[in-house]
């Protein structure tokens, strides 16, 4: 398993909290608070680009 260097959760309503990490070799991960060992993993780079799309407002569709 990489050693991953977790952000602080960021939390919306409820317990709905994700945590998004990166490692020494360039890959970022996002899992559900307390459950960090089921992670999704792509590069930092496609991390940068989804949070700047999704700040840009690309996934505004998503939310009903």
């Amino acid at each position: 398993m990489p050693e991953i260097q977790w952000e602080d959760p960021f939390c919306g309503e409820g317990n709905s909290c994700f945590r998004m990490g990166v490692d020494d070799s360039g890959n970022a991960y996002i899992a559900v608070h307390g459950q960090e060992d089921r992670f999704i993993t792509d590069s930092q780079d496609a991390l940068r680009t989804m949070i700047l799309d999704i700040k840009a407002g690309k996934a505004d569709h998503l939310l009903g």
